[in-house]
Formats: structure tokens, C-alpha cells, sequence
């Protein structure tokens, strides 16, 4: 508990919204701009922002990857374009459509948005959470090659990957699988524990935590289609019969298809709701997170006695808040994951 409190402090002087020339916290808490604080933390940014030290901005920079209509290929560092700085052409937009992202200005004063393929930081945490889990499992699985499992029981981190491994796989992916459900084991794995993780990092305020990938609808759209692409590509015949042709009295699906339409709007359904349901907890939770924290500097201006009581009360409510978050980590992974065989054992059913 005492760390989590340690965690929360760091966390709120991360936000702290220092001036650029040193002026006290105080002062600089009358002007904090909550929504830029929460969208700023909740958001993707070409740099991963570390915190902010007498004025200076400490920020490790990315690469920043852009194909220009006109120019082609260009590669450099995000630390060329912050503060309002430009490179060849290139600039962070400061507002409007593109806000916040790289926009090239032609000579004529004209601005487009090129094709961006940049390391941000999502990207960056993602890549890391990948090969953390790849680390995790290649490290269990030396002791697997060394030791005689029949014989000794693993310990230590090896016997927490393995108790894990074996929860999910025999009571959520055989279960919702079914027979089959080995085939699918890999993928059902691999989605749980590169889920959990992403989460756990979510919540550490610090380097290289922070990142909000699991709150980032694009990841969980690219997850959720992973499992649509399990589903429908390795479904059998009895699934699509079901689909084009439901054992329902004929009227409902012929001459018109209203049964047939409502089964492929399902199709498409399922997925979705895996992508909003993962998305919109992880966000959520954040913004919850990072709305208390920011109590802490918007009560500032009212005086060193309610903002004292509220700073308590905020740190009390941001340890429990951190406490939910680590279970909403692994419920969220579960669910995932549990759906995920769910809609992949409803494709491998047999005629009934």
C-alpha cells in the first residue's frame, strides 16, 4: 500500500504543470488546464513525455517516419519538431483538424497531412509489451528445459507464468472452446497475457509505463479483428448454414432475408462490442485516475486548508482507484478472452 502511495505522488507531479519560467507550483495551479492534463496523458504523442523539471521538459523522443506527395520519405526525432520548431517542412499542428499531429506546409503556405507510419508512443509501449511477454514466456520456458516437470514442480516467477497459463487455457479457453480448443490456444494466450500486461503498464505513472494502449481504440480494433478473423475464416459448415440459412420457418428468410441479414449483422456485432467493452474501460479508468489527481492542483487557488483536506482525500481515493484499476486489468483480459472463445466455440459447433 505504502508503494501505491509513492506511485500516486509521482503520478501527480508528473502532471504538474510547471511554467516555462520557473514559476512556483501555486501559481501555476490557478491556470491548469484539466481537459488539456487528462487528453494530453490519455492521448498518443510523438515523444514519451517523462516530466517536467524546473521549467524544462524532459521527453524521450521517437522516430518520426513520413512519406510526402512531393518530397518522399522522411526519418528524424520528434525532439526536431517540438516547441513550435519545424524540419524540412514538417511541424506539429497546434490546432484544428490535424491538432497535435504532423502536418507538412508547403511553400505556398498550403497544409496536408502526410502518410504517418511514426513510432509513437503507444506504438513504442506496444512494441515493449511485446517483447516483455515474449521475454516472460522464453524465461519459463528455460526451466522447462532444464528440469523434468514430472519430477519438480517450477517455482518463483516460472511457477507464477505456469499457474497463469493454466487457469486461462483449462478454465477459460477450454471451456468456451471446446474440443478444439487447442487450436485456438496459442492466439486465446498470447491476446490474455499481451492484454493484461498492456493494462498493468497502463497504470505505473512513470517510464515505461504510462502509455495508454489498451485505451487506445485502434489497438483494441486491430485485437477485435483478430478474433472475427478466427471466428469466420476456421468456422465450419454448420456455422454458415446457420448464418445464410437458420433453421427458423421459411417466411423469416425467404422470399426476403431478414434472418440471413440479422446473422451477418451479428457477425460484425460481436467484434465491435469486444473493441468498445476494452477501449472504453481502459480510458475510462484512466480519465477517473487522472480527474482525481488533477483535484490536487485545481483546489490550489482556494487556500492551504481545503486544498491540504482535498489533496487527502484525493490520495486516499486515487489508492483505491489504483487497487480497482489492477483488478479492472485482469477482468478486462479475461473478458476479452473469454468472449473471444466463446465466439470461436459457437463457430466450431456441430449440427444439432
Amino acid at each position: 500500500m505504502r508503494w501505491l502511495n509513492i506511485i500516486l505522488v509521482f503520478m501527480a507531479l508528473t502532471c504538474l504543470p510547471f511554467t516555462m519560467d520557473g514559476s512556483s507550483a501555486d501559481h501555476a495551479s490557478s491556470e491548469v488546464d484539466v481537459s488539456h492534463m487528462l487528453f494530453g496523458h490519455i492521448g498518443d504523442s510523438y515523444g514519451w513525455h517523462i516530466t517536467d523539471w524546473n521549467g524544462k521538459h524532459i521527453t524521450i523522443p521517437l522516430p518520426c517516419i513520413v512519406y510526402s506527395s512531393t518530397s518522399g520519405w522522411h526519418a528524424f526525432m520528434s525532439s526536431r519538431i517540438e516547441h513550435g520548431h519545424s524540419y524540412n517542412g514538417f511541424s506539429l499542428a497546434t490546432e484544428g483538424r490535424y491538432q497535435d499531429k504532423i502536418v507538412e506546409t508547403a511553400s505556398d503556405g498550403s497544409v496536408s497531412r502526410p502518410f504517418d507510419i511514426s513510432i509513437t508512443k503507444n506504438v513504442a509501449s506496444l512494441i515493449f509489451t511485446a517483447l516483455l511477454l515474449i521475454a516472460m514466456i522464453l524465461y519459463a520456458k528455460r526451466w522447462y528445459a532444464r528440469n523434468d516437470a514430472r519430477e519438480k514442480a517450477p517455482g518463483g516467477f516460472t511457477g507464477l507464468v505456469e499457474m497463469m497459463v493454466m487457469m486461462v487455457n483449462d478454465d477459460i479457453i477450454k471451456e468456451a472452446v471446446g474440443p478444439e480448443y487447442r487450436k485456438y490456444s496459442p492466439y486465446l494466450l498470447t491476446a490474455f497475457f499481451f492484454i493484461f500486461i498492456s493494462n498493468l503498464l497502463g497504470i505505473v505513472p512513470f517510464f515505461p509505463g504510462g502509455a495508454n494502449v489498451t485505451g487506445n481504440i485502434a489497438v483494441t480494433m486491430v485485437l477485435a479483428l483478430c478474433t472475427f478473423f478466427a471466428v469466420n475464416m476456421f468456422a465450419n459448415r454448420h456455422y454458415w448454414k446457420e448464418i445464410l440459412w437458420p433453421d427458423v420457418p421459411i417466411f423469416l428468410k425467404f422470399p426476403l432475408p431478414l434472418m440471413q441479414l440479422i446473422e451477418i449483422f451479428g457477425m460484425f456485432t460481436k467484434p465491435f462490442s469486444l473493441m468498445v467493452r476494452l477501449f472504453a474501460n481502459i480510458m475510462a479508468g484512466h480519465a477517473m485516475i487522472l480527474g482525481l489527481v488533477s483535484v490536487i492542483f485545481v483546489t490550489a487557488k482556494l487556500g492551504p486548508v481545503i486544498n491540504g483536506s482535498m489533496t487527502v482525500v484525493t490520495m486516499l481515493f486515487g489508492v483505491f482507484m489504483d487497487c480497482l484499476e489492477l483488478l479492472v486489468a485482469f477482468i478486462q483480459a479475461y473478458v476479452f478472452t473469454m468472449l473471444s472463445g466463446v465466439f470461436i466455440g459457437m463457430s466450431r459447433q456441430s449440427e444439432h
